[in-house]
């Protein structure tokens, strides 16, 4: 018995010694778990971070326990795990779990504790609950300043978080010497070279952001960008806050290019980190709508900020700040889309959610009365809207100071109310005094600032003060081609066309202005010059310069086939079309990419003066720009006005003469549903004829006359038509009892009139070579289906022997198909042999040959485009299926009932799709909306698919077909359809026709065009006007000569 008490006596202490050495290594391995999952949590590997947590907790709780300090430690790591990843309520449970059994070992006395508490306070401060983060705060600092002294980085930190408290609340003014305090500290402790020292960096910044100081906050937040991507690297989602903050800066400040890159940027290092459903996902989100949405490209911003919403409404995400801000921005979207039922509870509840968090004394609060206040005065109920306006303007006085941007948008939202009840004084009052407050706080080019020169020059004009009016306007003017320019350098061409239809009603007003002041007839005509095919100049010029590059001609050449997918899905049925989205987003960002990078893109879209215009034109000439638009004093939406700009040499200044009303010449252009001979003849004689009774004014009187006396001892005309004058040729309207305008005057149509400044490319040094397309088979071909004898029925036994009384290069609206055009193998068999007498290499395509992918190799396989395209074939047209029709182009192409089933070239939403050539087969996807196999064309070529070609070599294209002049009118932009098609695709001169065009008069035309180009040697203008002329003299009717025009 004593030996057996004298064994366990011994082994007794050596059981109690392995068990503490046992522990300590358990608490060690767990440490080391912890550790690594921190810098797994640090970095965003969440999943790496969570299995070393688990590792860590199954370890604890078999060995230590749940009561034991290791298992205090998990807790914290799991809280701060929840923390990285935005979910702050699970974050909120495990710290609190962490500092009862912290403060049970430790007591609160220690650096565990207080790395809690303060780890705590700031998860309080992303939920929004202040109550709770002050006292926290305020805990933390002390807890660290008794443990490590006032010189620690942690205690530093600390003082960060309190600060950061105080810019929540936004009191800038309590939050300064924190700040300042802890920047000094890290400085000191870590060196300017620690990431960590950015924080300081960003808190700073928001400090003068807050106070609407920009350009101090600038440097602030480009320090910590660049401390971040050099310590961190441009992967880090610390490196990707500091963008979004930087880009919010950007976006107050109205640099939207270099706000947008950002905005990209920190979106794409989010999602690959932090993931798509954390809050900081949500406020890169957020950022890039409102991007978008102050570029007015509204589809776009709807989509990001409802996606942001939809985190926001996770629990413990809702009720922040930031949660409040998406909801206040998706609010003023709606507003801007008038859908005023979908914004005011959205405002109401981001009110209520600011009012919870920080009380109504701050400036997010003081937005989302503004916001209100607006929506009211629009809805018309003003008692609401102006107490509302009263009370964000006395808010943001107090709380913002009256030298700050916020209170200068508070000024301006009230003056815009005053203006809309009449209050014209007290307006006048207040907008001059917010123009003062901007001109103060912000640069010269700031959206906000120049939105403040048009609504008070606007209202000067009103009042008739035209001489407060003119520099306002001016002023606002020349910001405003400021603003496009910087634009044109980082959007894609959709999102550029979505920006500039914001500048129609500032062109609208600019424009009313003018016109009765002479001596600013100089400022039109330049507007006329810079905004005319502004995208079209952009999309060409992104062409040349990028295949210039080898690095940026890869990228071009991305685009184009990415573009070549798009077009074949815009070809399916829309029910079909599953990859236009994603494809679509692609070229969106290829394209950005593209404007950005490109060597001397931004000198090429240089503006062009009257004045270097006026230097080019010679004695006897005269350059014309037609404008239109609606006027600022008439209230009702049918009163768009044209005018010309009228410039010869030797003028001191343009011309700036008033034309007509557009309802006058909607009338004349709708006689008819279809526009026939007859309807032509009236339409282009009336005026000079005498008229029946309650005709009104023909064309001559409409858009001529007013202009012709200006043009006395004028032998050429060089003309940019505008809105629906692209439909008029002006060559065909009568001067007189038997002659036209193109006998008075060398008339020239040009785009804009700037092409006599930056002319196009010249072509006269490519190969002499000519590709016809005629005498086309428009079925399939029955010898590639003989093994499918279902679809040998859709086929005629010969398509060629159809006979037809009458046959015009127009869709038959008897069936749904494309007859045979027995002229156009005449033509271009006749034009053919008179390419080769003069010396040209010349190809037909007819019959089956005259394919799709026949055209779709020009310029791809091996050789240069040809200088002479040819196309004798048929060409359509619909307008856009949700806008009213009218006049003569909109009665276009039109088919049988049920095709809207079937066509997405006719309904669809693109305008260059829903314009086209028909080439061989092209009945097949006509009658059933598809090719014939998933792997061939359709030949249906779309306006679409010609822009991605590279005609850069075409001196000459002639669209021997109808309709080919027409397309979707988009407002300075001009035509949308095959003239543009060719022109981005790179073609110089392009003959194409406004109305259905006989077969057999047409092939006579081009073939008396081509012998007088040709053999008789005049130049390509000269011949064309000589060729109407001996159509004129055979034909009376423009009818059958007018409806071709030649563009240069």
């Amino acid at each position: 018995m004593k030996k057996k008490l004298l064994l366990f006596l011994v082994v007794l202490p050596f059981f109690s010694f392995s068990q503490a050495v046992d522990r300590s290594s358990v608490a060690s391995r767990v440490d080391s778990l912890l550790e690594l999952s921190r810098e797994y949590s640090g970095d965003s590997k969440f999943d790496s971070a969570l299995a070393r947590i688990e590792a860590a907790e199954e370890l604890t709780l078999e060995k230590l326990g749940r009561e034991s300090a290791a298992f205090g430690s998990v807790c914290f790591h799991r809280g701060y795990l929840h923390d990285r990843k935005g979910e702050y309520k699970d974050a909120e449970k495990w710290y609190l779990e962490a500092l009862a059994i912290q403060e049970k070992h430790f007591g609160r006395i220690h650096p565990d504790y207080a790395s809690s508490v303060h780890n705590l306070a700031r998860v309080y401060l992303e939920m929004g609950d202040y109550e709770k983060t002050e006292p926290l705060s305020r805990e933390a600092v002390a807890l660290r300043e008794e443990i490590y002294g006032k010189e620690h980085p942690d205690y530093a930190r600390s003082l960060i978080n309190l600060g950061n408290l105080f810019l929540h609340r936004n009191d800038p003014e309590k939050a300064e010497p924190l700040l300042f305090e802890a920047r000094a500290i890290m400085e000191k402790t870590l060196g300017k070279e620690h990431p960590d020292y950015a924080f300081c960096l960003h808190n700073l910044a928001v400090i003068y952001w807050q106070l609407g100081n920009y350009e101090a906050a600038e440097p602030f937040i480009l320090e910590a960008v660049a401390l971040r991507k050099k310590t961190l690297g441009d992967t880090h989602p610390f490196y990707a806050y500091s963008l979004v903050n930087l880009a919010i800066l950007y976006g107050s400040m109205g640099e939207y290019e270099k706000a947008g890159l950002l905005s990209l940027e920190s979106l794409s290092i989010f999602e690959k980190t932090i993931g798509k459903e954390h809050p900081d996902y949500a406020m890169a989100l957020n950022r890039l709508a409102t991007h978008y949405r102050d570029l007015g490209i509204y589809e776009k911003a709807e989509t990001l900020y409802r996606e942001a919403a939809a985190i926001c409404e996770k629990p413990g995400n809702k009720e922040n700040i930031r949660c409040a801000n998406v909801l206040n921005n998706l609010g003023a979207l709606y507003f801007l889309t008038e859908e005023y039922e979908k914004a005011e509870p959205l405002y109401r509840e981001a009110l209520a959610v600011v009012e919870k968090i920080v009380g109504k004394e701050h400036p997010e609060y003081a937005n989302g009365l503004d916001n209100l206040a607006n929506l009211y005065m629009y809805m018309e109920e003003y008692s609401k809207a102006e107490a509302l306006f009263l009370e964000a303007l006395a808010l943001n006085k107090k709380v913002q100071g009256e030298e700050h941007p916020g209170y200068g948008r508070s000024l301006n939202n009230l003056a815009l109310f005053y203006k809309r009840v009449g209050r014209t004084k007290e307006a006048e009052q207040l907008l001059s005094e917010a123009i003062a407050v901007k001109e103060k706080t912000l640069s010269e080019t700031n959206p906000d600032y120049e939105n403040s020169l048009v609504i008070l020059g606007g209202m000067y004009v009103e009042m008739r003060d035209n001489g407060k009016a003119q520099p306002l306007l001016l002023k606002a003017n020349e910001i405003g081609k400021a603003l496009l320019e910087r634009a044109a350098r980082h959007l894609s061409e959709s999102e550029l066309a979505e920006y500039i239809h914001s500048f129609n009603n500032r062109q609208d007003l600019f424009f009313s202005f003018i016109e009765n002041r002479p001596e600013l007839s100089g400022a039109a005509f330049d507007n006329a010059l810079f905004y005319k095919g502004f995208l079209l100049n952009s999309a060409r010029q992104v062409s040349k310069l990028a295949q210039a590059d080898s690095t940026t001609a890869q990228m071009f050449y991305r685009l184009k086939s990415c573009y070549r997918r798009l077009a074949r899905e815009y070809s399916r049925p829309l029910a079909g079309q599953d990859e236009v989205a994603e494809l679509e987003e692609k070229a969106n960002r290829l394209e950005k990419e593209l404007a950005r990078t490109v060597a001397g893109f931004g000198d090429a879209l240089r503006q062009v003066g009257w004045r270097e215009v006026q230097k080019q034109l010679q004695a006897g000439e005269a350059a014309v720009e037609f404008v239109h638009y609606d006027h600022y004093s008439k209230e009702t939406s049918d009163r768009t006005l044209y005018a010309a700009l009228v410039l010869r040499p030797g003028d001191e200044r343009p011309y700036f003469i008033s034309l007509f009303e557009e309802t006058a010449f909607g009338k004349l252009l709708a006689q008819e549903e279809v526009p026939g001979k007859n309807f032509l003849a009236q339409a282009y004689s009336r005026g000079i004829t005498p008229k029946k009774k309650g005709q009104g004014p023909g064309l001559f009187e409409l858009a001529w006359q007013p202009l012709d006396s200006l043009l006395a001892g004028i032998h050429t005309v060089y003309f940019s038509p505008s809105g629906r004058l692209h439909r008029v040729n002006f060559g065909a309207i009568p001067v007189g009892k038997d002659s036209v305008l193109a006998d008075k005057y060398g008339l020239v149509r040009l785009g804009s009139t700037r092409s006599l400044v930056l002319p196009s490319v010249t072509h006269s040094n490519t190969p002499p070579k000519a590709l016809l397309f005629g005498g086309i088979q428009y079925e399939l071909d029955t010898a590639s289906m003989q093994q499918d004898t279902a679809l040998l029925t859709l086929l005629p036994a010969n398509a060629e022997t159809l006979s037809f009384k009458y046959a015009a290069r127009g869709p038959d609206r008897r069936l749904n198909n494309w007859n045979f055009l027995p002229g156009t193998k005449a033509e271009v068999a006749n034009i053919d042999t008179l390419l080769r007498k003069a010396g040209y290499v010349s190809e037909i395509r007819s019959g089956t040959t005259a394919s799709e992918g026949a055209f779709k190799a020009i310029g791809r396989l091996g050789g240069p485009a040809p200088r002479v395209l040819h196309l004798a074939t048929h060409g359509y047209f619909f307008p856009n299926p949700d806008s009213p029709g009218g006049g003569l182009a909109d009665n276009s192409s039109s088919l049988g009932a049920g095709w809207e089933e079937a066509s997405t070239f006719m309904i669809s939403d693109h305008p260059m799709i829903r314009s086209g050539l028909i080439l061989a087969g092209g009945n097949y996807a006509w009658q059933t909306g598809q090719p014939f196999r998933p792997d061939m064309e359709d030949g249906i070529l779309t306006a679409f698919e010609i822009s991605q070609l590279d005609l850069s070599d075409t001196e000459l294209v002639v669209l021997s077909a109808c309709e080919t002049g027409l397309g979707d009118i988009q407002g300075s932009e001009g035509v949308y359809g095959l003239q543009r098609a060719f022109k981005i695709a790179g073609a110089g001169k392009i003959i194409m026709s406004l109305w259905q065009v006989p077969d057999e008069q047409t092939q006579e035309m081009m073939v008396c065009f081509y012998r007088h180009w040709l053999e008789e040697g005049m130049e390509i203008p000269e011949a064309f006007r000589a060729a109407q002329r001996e159509m004129r003299e055979k034909y009376e009717e423009p009818y059958y000569w007018g409806a071709f025009v030649l563009i240069e």
